[in-house]
């Protein structure tokens, strides 16, 4: 038995990379917030013809039917780059809804035009995730939505994958009858954020989420999906803190060379390798081990969400008061680090879910 990565999942990986070092660059991503672009259709067309767009969409519909193993690499990837296109929702958590959940009309309308790259599904799932702020919620009466729901991500989306209080999973449109969108200021300013309005809004019921089940098995691919984001982010921002310790030279020695210094990358390294295989693990028990997988899931993104934020502030001390510029631009990657950790659940929710599931509280 191997525990670890196949040599098709390497060269995945390493194809990514690969892409993703060429097209979404530090400058790519400052230009993408600096001009406020919402949707950066090139680099997602691209992602698309590498077939990350569907990968976990099955054949049948026009995708490439890999794990989620799979797709925890694919995240971790475009969390490394601090990529500025959509994939936890659209890619993820809205296949499975539909592969799993929807009706075949649906899965055929949707479905092979998310594996292409033609339309974005994204998700407003965070009142049943993270808990509800300011009185947000949405509800549904006669296949019609009410209500708001805030932090829906992967926007702007051609539909959103929406949960209402009783935890059943529906497809919106776009542009539909009383539906708005409000774009919220987030920190990280790679992935835009929305508030979605309903105002008896058609929607499309996705029969599968009747039990509520559904709806946790998407959060938890999510989460994990979140963690591998968090995982690569907090990896690049080591490496350039290595090499910056290599290269910047004080009192007519590498800093690196200093013993205080070795140590701050040394407890990067060791708390942050573990990790890999965390999420692996989780990312693999949502395809195989269905028993596990939720308290798995929350104990990856609530663990990564910790890590990340030490490997964050850690990396930028590194740097010393270059870490703080945006010459370096660390802080596009401590930002992202920073809305991983509240999205789909933050770590002292998402411990009190695990301590749930495994009857330790009420």
């Amino acid at each position: 038995m191997e525990f670890g990565l196949s040599s098709d999942q390497q060269m995945l990986k390493e194809s990514v990379d690969k892409f993703l070092a060429d097209r979404a660059s530090l400058a790519h991503a400052r230009d993408y917030a600096a001009n406020k672009i919402e949707r950066d259709d090139a680099l997602r067309g691209g992602l698309a013809e590498l077939g990350v767009c569907g990968l976990v969409i099955d054949e049948a519909h026009g995708g490439v039917g890999l794990s989620l193993v799979d797709a925890a690499l694919v995240s971790e990837s475009l969390g490394y780059a601090i990529a500025t296109a959509p994939f936890v929702a659209s890619s993820v958590m809205a296949p499975l809804a539909l592969m799993r959940g929807g009706t075949d009309a649906l899965r055929q309308s949707w479905l092979p035009k998310v594996a292409a790259g033609e339309a974005v599904i994204g998700a407003a799932v965070s009142e049943l995730a993270g808990g509800a702020r300011e009185r947000a919620a949405v509800q549904a009466i006669g296949g019609k939505l009410s209500g708001r729901a805030l932090f829906a991500f992967d926007a702007p989306a051609d539909a959103y994958l929406v949960a209402t209080e009783a935890a059943h999973l529906y497809l919106v449109v776009a542009g539909a009858k009383g539906f708005t969108e409000v774009p919220l200021t987030t920190i990280d300013k790679t992935r835009p954020v929305r508030e979605l309005v309903f105002d008896g809004t058609p929607a499309e019921y996705l029969p599968g989420s009747d039990d509520g089940e559904l709806l946790e098995m998407v959060l938890d691919a999510g989460r994990v999906m979140l963690a591998a984001d968090t995982l690569g982010a907090a990896q690049n921002m080591l490496d350039q803190a290595v090499a910056y310790a290599k290269e910047r030279e004080q009192f007519n020695r590498k800093i690196g060379s200093f013993q205080a210094v070795k140590h701050l990358c040394a407890e990067m390294a060791a708390g942050l390798e573990p990790c890999r295989a965390m999420v692996w693990y989780a990312a693999f028990a949502l395809d195989a081990l269905p028993g596990e997988a939720h308290l798995h899931a929350c104990h990856t993104k609530a663990h990564l969400t910790e890590v990340g934020k030490f490997v964050a502030k850690t990396a930028t001390e590194v740097h010393g008061g270059m870490g703080f510029t945006d010459l370096l631009g660390l802080h596009y990657w401590f930002k992202r680090i920073g809305l991983n950790r509240q999205l789909l659940g933050s770590p002292e929710r998402l411990r009190e879910e695990a301590a749930r599931a495994q009857s330790l509280v009420a």
